[in-house]
């Protein structure tokens, strides 16, 4: 039986998930999430640089604080400094915030790219109608003075596109900012699907996208019953079961 505390087993079991759903790139990108109170105040957990998501297990997440101060690392290589800024920043100013993911994936680059960000073409999209934010590219994230410009444009959103560069989600649990991620990486192929097919798009009323976006915020309130996330616990039992390593 694992001894590893629930905070790194959850995140470990995310980076798998990622690289399971063929959303990550190489060594690059992040997920964090705030690491157990042992473990440090304002401190967080991500992933060591030099591994592969598929690689990171739960004792090998590095531990950082606020600050840039790593205080745990076995893996012995450090951490992504650009990863560092992103995540930082959102841990920093937004403390009900668990758990932040970002990704480069095709699609989403692709609608990073586009003006018009996620369109309102279908059920998976309407998610996000009017819940989403962006941040315009600033180059790679070395700058620590984008940190400010990054969470002023998140706001209270849980969901952002940064602009020509990916996306990014963000929960009070692990399991919130992955189901986040996931239908927004759907949503995004399911439009470049559209797109790329000709025909006529078809796009949603804007009375009716709200309310659909609002029954997908209500959504846990009404379906939960005694779990709370039934859909993170689903992709947990995947997880552990494809890959049982990522708990040592």
């Amino acid at each position: 039986m694992t001894t590893q505390p629930k905070e790194r087993i959850d995140l470990a079991a995310a980076y798998r998930l990622i690289a399971h759903y063929q959303m990550d790139d190489s060594i690059f990108t992040h997920i964090s999430a705030k690491a157990p109170d042992d473990e440090g105040e304002n401190t967080f957990l991500i992933n060591p640089y030099g591994l592969r998501f598929d690689e990171v297990s739960a004792s090998s997440l590095a531990t950082v604080d606020i600050d840039g101060n790593i205080l745990r690392d076995t893996y012995g290589a450090g951490i992504n400094k650009a990863g560092f800024t992103i995540h930082s920043a959102v841990h920093a100013a937004r403390p009900e915030i668990h758990c932040v993911l970002h990704t480069h994936t095709v699609a989403g680059v692709a609608i990073s790219s586009m003006e018009e960000g996620i369109l309102p073409l279908n059920q998976w999209a309407l998610q996000f109608h009017n819940r989403c934010a962006f941040h315009d590219y600033e180059g790679i994230a070395l700058d620590l003075g984008e940190r400010e410009r990054l969470v002023s444009d998140l706001g209270e959103h849980k969901v952002m596109i940064l602009r020509n560069h990916g996306l990014l989600t963000c929960g009070r649990t692990v399991g919130e900012a992955f189901g986040l991620m996931f239908n927004m990486e759907r949503a995004c192929r399911a439009q470049l699907a559209i797109m790329s097919s000709g025909g006529a798009l078809r796009k949603i009323d804007p009375a009716l996208a709200e309310k659909t976006a609002q029954q997908y915020e209500n959504w846990d309130k009404q379906h939960s019953g005694n779990k709370p996330d039934p859909q993170w616990d689903a992709f947990l039992r995947l997880a552990t079961k494809n890959y049982p390593d990522l708990a040592n």
